[in-house]
């Protein structure tokens, strides 16, 4: 009983797979499964009897006991209901008989356990029926552990395909297209859930469902199946890398089996091979191959090492044989200089050091003095002493050697042209001033600033002594001298030709004079504008005076004066000739004023100003405004009344500007001698920095229809630039240095002070402090 009960469990685990598809179709009632128990006891014992009849054909509950497919009584119960009910009867009327039967059986085995033969064979011979209910009988015997077993699959952990679903192991997406997802057991299709979820769905199932976040949609089946506790802890511990099964210890302490000890019984107790007798052809073959190669004298003998200590020459490179005149990188000794006539024992008297040389030689350290001994004279060569200072010398030397760093380092091949970059030449790029022809002298102060008329014949001064000099530009003859009531900080000539009228800042004005030169015509229509000015019936508050002269003053040429609160340092007129501007340097917000000359208004552009204005700039074309302050210079668009660019200087400080006649490019000037070339259309920072002067920059102009450009330096020199702008947006302009022009005197510290082109020629004026205008042709 004991054996059939094992060889069940043994069945039922190692054909499991197989027993889970065909017990719904072969599967024995219960009566038939006890029949087998006792049968199969009976097979055993009488496994070698001559009375058992071979020819008794298996049923198939017997077979299915043979071939490991009989299942435990647990599962058959739901199977076979009906069969149980029709039995009980025979089951009640014969359980006293197998109880009988069953105690008796222990009695009648043998010495080993084994029932005897003639019990075998009267069991045999018993009916059937009483068989059957004996099976029955010890079937309620053992249901109580069946039945704390449960159902033997329900605790089934096996890592085998969910069998409600019959594909097998094939990719789900196959089934994308279909409305069904496989096939059941009974061969029937299995048809997808209706799962119409949009996200909005997904989402209120995941704010409501409590179970959301453990909830796994199974592909195989289209079900949703909700992990239990277990499942999630699994899931956490895989995640965390531990390992699945928690009682699992991978510390498990490690059997030493192969250990340092002589043990008594060996690993293995296999006897040795007959190959580990038998000498080896192959190695022989190997053997005599190598015999005949040294005999041969193809395979020589290794020499004995020689053990004595090699010694070179360090700096050996006459001998081509020596170990590193061979060298690819080997360096040469550095060569001794050469004795000279300083070392002679009768030197020439020019090298003997006089009393104060001595003393001089004496006080210096030893790395600076030129000589390591001073020059002695001797009368003839016996007279001369040993050299006191040969061993050192010696030493000197031995540690130059030693000491010497024997690096090769690779020069870099590159030919020194190859860095200055290609530039045309200057001779190319004329025409262009390059000598002084004329000097304008007058002024008895320096003179701060100068400015040419649109025609190019008048040329206006302003100094600090007080006067407005105009000159004629061919002839340097004084035209008109105009005393003023300070110091002259900045002139400017109105740029509209049909209009001939000068505007000077001296201190805390601005003084617009007409000058009178040149056609008569033009001076007329001057006079007519200023005069036709009608006043307002309102007058509006405005932040400066406009005042008219007294009749001494008009009688100078004097036709406006315009009163500002602070002293003024820079005046500017627009390219119509109608607005001019002026710059006060100070913290206030009345920095930048701008005037109209035929309405005699002013007005404030800016509500606060940002940093210290040194000075302005309008466009010559467009409607924009450049402020430089000490460190920005700042674009503004006027008609929009916004800032459109701020362009970053680099330099301290920002103290001229000039932009160009095309309006995309500006120059600086600056205070720490740079000169910074602005491209509107490429950054917002400098497309070049030059450094040509040596002290401070105190002006820059382009020339109105020439590629040139200048910068007026305090270290007494004009540089002429060529400056070549293309239309061509993608060509980048081009910037060459002319020529240097000379000619004024630094006094108190001062150069050049001011630069100017003329209108129509390819020439420059400059203003110096040594009191004088020069022009360069």
């Amino acid at each position: 009983m004991l054996l059939a009960s094992k060889a069940d469990r043994n069945g039922s685990m190692s054909g499991k797979a197989k027993s889970k598809t065909t017990d719904k179709l072969k599967r024995p009632a219960p009566e038939e499964e006890a029949v087998q128990d006792i049968e199969q006891l009976l097979l055993f014992n009488d496994e070698a009897g001559p009375d058992v009849d071979d020819d008794e054909d298996l049923t198939d509950s017997e077979e299915s006991v043979y071939s490991g497919l009989e299942d435990s009584g647990s599962d058959s119960e739901d199977d076979d209901d009906d069969e149980e009910e029709e039995d009980k009867e025979a089951e009640i009327s014969s359980s006293a008989e197998v109880k009988s039967g069953i105690e008796t059986a222990p009695q009648g085995q043998d010495a080993k356990g084994k029932p005897s033969k003639q019990q075998s064979k009267s069991q045999k011979s018993a009916p059937k029926k009483k068989v059957k209910a004996e099976g029955e009988n010890e079937k309620l015997e053992r249901q109580p552990s069946s039945a704390a077993l449960g159902d033997e699959y329900e605790q089934d952990s096996s890592d085998e395909e969910d069998i409600r679903n019959t594909v097998g192991n094939i990719p789900m997406e196959w089934y994308k297209d279909y409305p069904h997802i496989g096939y059941d057991l009974d061969g029937k299709k299995i048809f997808k859930p209706i799962r119409n979820k949009d996200e909005l769905d997904e989402f209120l199932e995941k704010m409501d469902n409590p179970d959301y976040w453990r909830t796994v949609h199974d592909k195989m089946t289209g079900s949703d199946i909700r992990l239990t506790d277990e499942q999630i802890d699994l899931v956490h511990r895989l995640q965390k890398g531990q390992f699945g099964d928690v009682s699992f210890n991978q510390y498990e302490p490690s059997i030493d089996f192969f250990s340092h000890e002589t043990m008594i019984h060996p690993v293995t107790n296999r006897p040795e091979h007959k190959r580990s007798f038998i000498p080896s052809l192959i190695e022989k073959e190997k053997v005599s191959r190598l015999v005949h190669a040294i005999k041969m004298g193809w395979i020589k003998p290794r020499k004995p090492k020689d053990h004595t200590p090699q010694y070179y020459d360090l700096w050996a490179k006459e001998d081509p044989n020596s170990i590193l005149g061979r060298h690819k990188m080997h360096v040469p000794a550095p060569k001794l200089k050469l004795p000279g006539h300083e070392e002679s024992y009768n030197p020439p008297p020019e090298y003997l050091l006089t009393e104060e040389e001595k003393l001089a030689w004496e006080q210096q350290e030893a790395e600076e003095r030129k000589l390591n001994f001073i020059p002695q004279k001797f009368s003839c060569l016996r007279a001369v002493p040993a050299f006191q200072r040969f061993i050192h010398e010696r030493f000197e030397r031995c540690l130059d050697l030693y000491l010497c760093p024997r690096q090769r380092k690779m020069r870099v091949n590159v030919d020194p042209e190859d860095l200055i970059p290609k530039l045309p030449k200057p001779k190319d790029l004329q025409p262009f001033p390059t000598m002084q022809s004329l000097v304008y002298r007058g002024h008895t102060n320096l003179v701060r600033c100068i400015s040419l008329s649109p025609s190019g014949q008048w040329l206006a001064s302003g100094s600090d002594d007080c006067t407005v000099r105009f000159w004629e530009v061919s002839t340097a003859r004084c035209m008109k001298t105009v005393e003023v009531e300070g110091a002259v900080k900045s002139i400017a000539w109105n740029p509209n030709p049909a209009l001939c009228l000068v505007a000077v800042s001296l201190e805390r004005s601005v003084v617009v004079l007409n000058p009178g030169l040149g056609d008569i015509l033009v001076s007329s229509v001057t006079e007519q504008l200023i005069s036709s000015f009608v006043e307002p019936e309102e007058e509006k508050t405005q932040a400066v005076q406009w005042v008219v002269p007294e009749t001494e003053a008009l009688e100078k040429g004097v036709r406006l004066i315009i009163r500002h609160p602070k002293s003024v340092k820079q005046v500017t007129w627009h390219g119509k000739g109608d607005y001019l501007a002026s710059v006060m340097p100070d913290n206030g917000n009345t920095q930048v004023l701008i005037h109209q000359l035929s309405k005699r208004r002013s007005q404030n552009p800016f509500r606060k100003n940002k940093g210290l204005v040194q000075c302005v700039a309008f466009h010559p074309s467009r409607p924009a405004f450049f402020v430089a302050t000490q460190r920005y210079v700042r674009v503004y668009n006027l008609i929009k009344q916004e800032l459109t660019k701020k362009l970053l200087a680099n330099c301290k400080w920002v103290s001229s500007m000039a932009i160009h006649p095309g309006g995309d490019n500006v120059i600086c000037g600056s205070y720490d001698s740079r000169l910074t070339w602005f491209d509107l259309d490429l950054s917002t920072k400098p497309y070049k920095v030059l450094r040509h002067h040596k002290k401070a920059l105190r002006g820059v102009a382009f020339h109105k229809s020439y590629p040139l450009f200048a910068s007026a330096s305090d270290d007494g020199s004009v540089i002429v630039c060529h400056g070549m702008v293309y239309n061509d947006l993608l060509q980048n302009p081009l910037i060459v240095p002319v020529k240097v022009l000379k000619g004024h005197e630094i006094t108190r510290d001062l150069g050049v002070l001011d630069v100017a082109f003329h209108p129509t020629q390819p020439w420059v004026f400059s203003s110096g402090a040594d009191s004088t205008i020069r022009l360069f042709t």
